[in-house]
C-alpha cells in the first residue's frame, strides 16, 4: 500500500458510499496520533497549537495550498494560536480516502 502522502485526491461524486467505520478507523491509524474520528464516523478532525498568530496563519496558508492542489477543502476554525481542521467529503455525507490523503499531507507540513 502506498503512503497517503504519495496519493492524489480523486473527484468524489454523490452516489459514492462513504468509508465504513472500520475502513475509516484503519485509515485513521495511518495518520499522526492527534487526528480523531467523530463519534458518528462522518468527519476527521485535529487541533494544532502555535506560539503566535503569525505561525498560525502560515500554517493555514499552507493548508490552503494543499487544499487547492488536491481540490479538496477542509473546514477550518482559526484563532490567535490555534487551528482546528475538519475533513469530510460533503458530496457523499462522510469520509473518503481524500480526507485522509489531505490529513497526511498536513502532518508533513506540521513536521510530524
Amino acid at each position: 500500500m502506498s503512503s497517503l502522502t504519495e496519493k492524489r485526491c480523486k473527484p468524489c461524486e454523490g452516489g459514492t458510499a462513504p468509508l465504513s467505520a472500520a475502513d475509516a478507523g484503519a485509515q485513521r491509524a495511518r495518520l499522526a496520533a492527534g487526528w480523531q474520528l467523530s463519534p458518528d464516523g462522518k468527519y476527521l478532525q485535529r487541533e494544532f497549537k502555535f506560539a503566535d498568530f503569525y505561525r498560525t496563519m502560515s500554517f493555514v496558508n499552507a493548508i490552503a495550498h494543499v487544499a487547492n492542489l488536491e481540490d479538496h477543502h477542509p473546514d477550518l476554525e482559526v484563532g490567535y494560536n490555534y487551528c482546528r481542521v475538519r475533513y469530510s467529503t460533503h458530496s457523499i455525507g462522510g469520509l473518503s480516502e481524500n480526507d485522509f490523503i489531505c490529513a497526511a499531507k498536513i502532518d508533513l507540513i506540521n513536521g510530524i
